[in-house]
């Protein structure tokens, strides 16, 4: 059954910025977009690159390996839409940013 687990502070992940959060035996990448949070897989889909270290411009992180770049709303892939990583449903809850997992 899903629930909702603390991936990060909301302190912890500044505007423009994203982190990566080990929660419940996934990696996950946080980003905070002008004080909206998202949560995506951290692992890229082309080589397993750590998106949560990626520099992000506006809703997209480009992953730092090989620079494939993803929307961190949609998970979808830039270039190649078809091409996802798994988006999660977000809720902040006080000071607590929380993924449904």
């Amino acid at each position: 059954m899903s629930e909702f687990v603390r991936v990060a502070g909301t302190a912890d992940v500044q505007p423009g910025h994203g982190i990566v959060a080990e929660v419940g035996g996934k990696t996950l990448a946080v980003f905070n977009v002008d004080g909206t949070f998202h949560v995506i897989d951290n692992t890229c889909i082309h080589r397993g690159g750590p998106l949560g270290e990626g520099e992000v411009a506006g809703t997209v992180v480009t992953c730092p390996w090989h620079g494939w770049e993803f929307n961190v709303t949609t998970g979808e892939c830039v270039k190649n839409p078809s091409a996802k990583v798994t988006v999660y449903q977000v809720k902040i809850d006080g000071a607590d940013v929380k993924a449904l997992l």
